[in-house]
């Protein structure tokens, strides 16, 4: 795949058949466009492109405020598009100037101007250009005029990716892992950089990997304990078993909201290094102990479950 961020250096596009869309999780629906897309693509012997948005849209304008829970990090998105084979991701810096295109601008000014397209294929109820006032209608009547084709995707599919979206965020802030994967597809994941943290776990025989997340707008998922796989960059193939603990530890101190990863069997040094989390199951609820004594009954409890389930889910 052709990572693209440049408008005035794009390469010819031979029969260019083009989407739009934040493809945010690049889920289960978002997989049935990418399979039309590709699918159009191959019979008119042209070649696919995703059109996307960073920042993300509603960051800019809206009401959100700047806040917007993502499911997937830009170097995600594009990680998990590479492998759904998409020719081209053209990533446009979405600015308030961008949003203030007219609907007949963004068809012509930028669209047909930069891309050429043979086809475009998109939702019925895609809206675009200022005020949002564009529309499938208004895109195939420019298409007759400029002559390219405009392919509707299917109104069961856009509220699959609607639905999916929705489902996989609720799900992961009520500890249902089960549900996510299952919409998404994959294990949740994310990514953060290993920073010393106050040891304590070293001190009770369960050594942490603190997490530094990467970016403020990655959706992570709500407090308790989880089985995990994880990846230490750059060598993101080889997986390792533990479990991860998100919350405030009300055991030894309850003052931060921290993520930290007990990786099973492994004493590296690995501060300074970016690691992948999967998610793959939620063992417990993060709750206050008497004490150490029995905080480490419940971790060995936690650990032996944590072993079992990634043994049977990976």
């Amino acid at each position: 795949m052709q990572v693209l961020n440049d408008l005035s250096k794009l390469p010819h596009i031979n029969n260019a058949v083009v989407t739009i869309g934040t493809f945010d999780g690049v889920h289960l629906g978002h997989q049935q466009i990418i399979k039309q897309l590709k699918e159009t693509a191959s019979k008119v012997e042209g070649e696919s492109v995703i059109i996307t948005f960073s920042p993300h849209p509603r960051s800019i304008v809206g009401s959100y405020g700047g806040q917007v829970a993502l499911l997937n990090t830009l170097d995600e998105k594009i990680f998990l598009l590479d492998i759904a084979g998409i020719d081209h991701l053209v990533i446009v810096p979405f600015t308030k100037e961008f949003a203030s295109q007219t609907a007949e601008e963004y068809c012509k000014g930028f669209i047909h101007q930069y891309f050429k397209p043979h086809t475009i294929i998109i939702g019925y109820d895609h809206r675009f250009g200022k005020n949002r006032t564009g529309d499938y209608h208004l895109l195939e009547e420019i298409g007759l005029e400029l002559g390219f084709d405009v392919k509707e995707i299917d109104e069961q599919v856009l509220n699959e990716v609607i639905i999916s979206s929705t489902r996989i965020r609720n799900a992961l802030l009520s500890n249902d892992i089960d549900t996510a994967t299952q919409f998404l597809g994959y294990p949740y994941f994310f990514e953060g950089m290993v920073v010393i943290g106050n040891q304590v776990g070293r001190t009770i025989g369960y050594p942490t990997a603190n997490i530094q997340l990467n970016t403020d707008e990655k959706l992570i998922p709500s407090d308790g304990v989880y089985a995990v796989t994880v990846r230490i960059k750059p060598n993101v193939d080889t997986q390792l078993f533990g479990m991860m603990n998100i919350g405030f530890r009300p055991t030894v101190d309850g003052k931060k909201r921290i993520i930290e990863v007990n990786i099973f069997d492994f004493d590296e040094n690995i501060y300074g290094k970016t690691v992948q989390i999967h998610v793959h199951a939620f063992l417990r609820n993060e709750v206050k102990f008497s004490g150490l004594d029995a905080l480490i009954t419940q971790l060995e409890g936690d650990a032996v479950k944590a072993k079992e389930l990634l043994l049977h889910l990976v």
